[in-house]
């Protein structure tokens, strides 16, 4: 066999993991401790071989890299404290880049001197969009956020921008599911089952060391999708002619819950890494990023419903700022960390 070893591609692992993949003995302890862990083909020491190899294309075409759900169990085990856990995070992070397009944009995310641009971009799209409606300027009378940003301005933009965000992503997504390789003797999962268990994180719940960081990750998918579904009723409701809706309205208490899930659970996620060794050495910029955005979404948001019933005079500049982290959170979604939800839905279908 011909090893032909992607330097570049080894440095950016070290980089993006804290770990120096040369101290890696290969005993197995990191696959003997997985319950995740299938027998056949079992994960993580193949690719903790191939990532010290620099064999890129066979990492990203290998699915257990999406069955791990780093856990850190191998990590903790490892008597050489190579991180295997945070390896399988940095090929997952350099797999969504290489198949992501725009490409540049997946690069933007994993660099801060970036950051300005990053805001920049949406805040200057919704500054256009609300000139061109004609409406860029501090209504006077009780708040009324339709004065500043036209219902049908708004929604018609941002089903139009998400189109345009959603088309080259299905493209990445279909190259990545058709460059999976399953291993030989492998079954392929059931959608069903394999819904379920991204949603209730049961595979989460069988690992030791951060068990809790299940808890985290459902509030907030659980927490997005409720956020998800309350924004799609109150576009239906614009539509219908019956927006704003009043504070009681069983929808705007689920908006509220779903934003007090995120708040919640992307504390717990915040904290979690803030104590982490392993996450000190990473320092992903492109995971705090998309944490923060979420956060801000639903803070916000609360602050601008708040502001609204209580005709705050910043109530319009908060509410661009709102805006801008709701598009942020939109014209990022492809390329940032929520993104590794649909890779692993698809490596789970393929290789069970």
């Amino acid at each position: 066999m011909i090893v032909d070893p992607n330097i570049e591609f080894i440095n950016e692992l070290k980089r993006f993991s804290g770990s120096d993949l040369s101290t890696c003995m290969q005993c197995g302890s990191c696959s003997a401790v997985c319950d995740l862990s299938p027998e056949i083909a079992p994960f993580p020491r193949k690719e903790m071989i191939w990532s010290a190899w620099g064999l890129k294309e066979q990492l990203i075409a290998d699915p257990d890299i999406w069955l791990c759900h780093h856990c850190g169990d191998c990590t903790t085990q490892c008597p050489r404290d190579v991180k295997p856990g945070e390896i399988l995070a940095a090929v997952r992070q350099a797999t969504w880049t290489h198949f992501s397009r725009p490409q540049f944009l997946s690069r933007w995310l994993a660099n801060p001197v970036f950051l300005p641009l990053l805001i920049l971009i949406p805040a200057g799209i919704i500054a256009a969009i609300i000139a061109l409606a004609g409406t860029l300027k501090i209504p006077d009378g009780p708040v009324n956020y339709s004065a500043f940003f036209p219902h049908s301005w708004l929604n018609g933009s941002f089903a139009m921008i998400t189109g345009i965000i959603i088309l080259p992503h299905i493209l990445s997504i279909r190259r990545f599911y058709k460059n999976l390789v399953i291993p030989s003797g492998r079954k392929k999962g059931k959608i069903l089952t394999v819904i379920k268990d991204l949603f209730t994180h049961k595979r989460f719940t069988t690992c030791e060391t951060h068990q809790s960081r299940s808890w985290s990750h459902i509030l907030v998918v659980g927490g997005f999708c409720l956020l998800l579904f309350v924004t799609l009723f109150a576009i239906l409701s614009v539509v219908m002619d019956q927006y704003p809706m009043h504070f009681w309205h069983p929808v705007k208490i689920a908006g509220n819950l779903a934003g007090l899930s995120l708040l919640i659970g992307l504390g717990m996620m915040a904290f979690d890494r803030i104590r982490s060794k392993e996450k000190k050495a990473t320092g992903q910029f492109r995971d705090w990023f998309f944490l923060i955005m979420l956060f801000l979404l639903a803070l916000s948001g609360m602050i601008v419903e708040a502001a609204r019933f209580g005709n705050w005079d910043a109530a319009y500049v908060l509410y661009f700022i709102h805006l801008i982290c709701v598009w942020q959170v939109i014209f990022y979604l492809p390329y940032g960390k929520f993104s590794h939800v649909i890779y692993r839905f698809l490596a789970m279908l393929k290789a069970g």
